[in-house]
């Protein structure tokens, strides 16, 4: 197995790391505290290349395979996971329309992200349906003109307040139903105002096809402060044809798709945040001084530094064989895509909790990035799945 980038994998490394240097680590304590929304961060992102990475080349104009994907957003993920995860909700939610959509669709709901820095939502979450996606009561329902009209909540909804398309999971016909169908619907789209947007409202948007859409104030979070969350509500949205994205009746196996593409990616923020804290720890100990020498000389700090070594660097390997499996399409792709979620959180705590145990009481002080990174690492354990549902769905795959 050939473990070396490939000529546009590594310039794509090296063109995230002089981002995440260069625009990220100078001001991300400030931008931390200040909970802003980073548009122009955002903004420089999408100048690079480096949002929409799902998009085909049909539609773009090149391709990034899937390895280059993971690549791209663990070593934004170095910089801020907040960051990364708004980035990567943009392919959450749009690598439905890339693999099932029509080239019809595609053009449609896939071009606006190539020609703006917009952003999307992934609308799966209820506030009745976390991780049972059949208890969703979301429903689209047919009506006398052949027309759908979609109504229904969503909660926990990376990107609501700034989001110019939300893809839509939903039951076909009423909220008890067993089928599930996925929409698109586009909104007026949101682009980047000033530096770093404050805290937004909640608003309400008038769709010009019928029905609005309401957008719920921010969750105030644990973590991630630069990536914004809110709550999505759907009434009387008018669905067409159009925007039913394959068989809608088959929206689960669409959900499956998705989060087996996701989950790799949700892996490559546990790395990249797993990564830093080791870094930022190593930088610590090698400066702290105690009893007369290094921290780092202590045998037990050393053995704790080994420890972190290890998680980030079996996490990475996880994260490389379920992102080879997802670019091949293989059939066992959501077992290794599970085992990579599940590996690179367990790093991202381990390392960001025993990183703040070695900064000491500095480590409780917010003016240290290892309290940022302890509040961030949280999340990667429970969004996409939590290490339970991994657990269920690798064990299914086992037996």
């Amino acid at each position: 197995m050939d473990f070396s980038l490939t000529e546009n994998q590594g310039m794509y490394v090296d063109t995230v790391r002089k981002f995440v240097k260069n625009e990220i680590l100078p001001q991300v304590l400030h931008l931390d505290k200040g909970h802003g929304f980073p548009w122009t961060i955002i903004s420089k992102a999408w100048e690079l290349g480096i949002l929409n990475l799902c998009i085909p080349e049909s539609v773009k104009g090149y391709e990034v395979d899937v390895i280059s994907a993971a690549l791209i957003i663990e070593e934004m993920s170095y910089g801020d996971t907040g960051i990364s995860t708004s980035a990567m909700c943009n392919d959450l939610a749009n690598t439905v329309i890339a693999q099932h959509g029509t080239d019809e669709q595609k053009e449609m709901f896939l071009k606006p992200f190539v020609d703006s820095p917009l952003l999307a939502s992934f609308c799966l979450t209820e506030p009745g349906a976390g991780s049972d996606n059949s208890s969703m009561t979301t429903f689209i329902q047919k009506g006398d003109d052949g027309r759908y009209v979609l109504n229904g909540a969503k909660s926990f909804i990376t990107n609501a307040s700034f989001a110019s398309q939300f893809t839509v999971f939903c039951k076909v016909g009423k909220p008890t139903s067993q089928l599930l169908a996925c929409v698109i619907v586009p909104a007026p789209p949101v682009l980047p105002e000033g530096s770093n947007s404050c805290v937004p409202p909640p608003k309400e948007i008038t769709l010009p096809g019928g029905g609005r859409i309401l957008i719920g104030k921010p969750e105030d979070k644990l973590g991630q402060h630069l990536s914004n969350t809110a709550s999505v509500t759907f009434e009387d949205v008018v669905i067409g044809g159009h925007q039913i994205i394959g068989d809608r009746r088959l929206g689960f196996r669409y959900i499956v798709d998705a989060l087996d593409f996701a989950r790799p990616m949700v892996a490559a923020i546990g790395v990249g945040l797993a990564r830093r804290a080791l870094d930022v720890t190593l930088a610590y100990t090698k400066e702290r001084k105690q009893f007369g020498q290094r921290l780092c000389d202590l045998p037990v700090v050393r053995d704790t530094l080994v420890a972190m070594w290890k998680k980030v660097e079996l996490s990475e390997m996880a994260l490389m064989k379920a992102a080879v499996k997802v670019q091949e399409k293989a059939p066992d792709q959501g077992i290794y895509a599970s085992l990579a979620k599940n590996v690179a959180a367990e790093a991202a705590l381990f390392c960001a909790n025993e990183g703040l145990h070695l900064h000491g009481g500095y480590g409780f002080m917010s003016e240290y990035e290892i309290s940022k990174l302890v509040r961030d690492a949280h999340i990667i354990d429970i969004y996409e799945g939590v290490r339970e549902v991994q657990n269920m769905i690798i064990g299914r795959e086992l037996v």
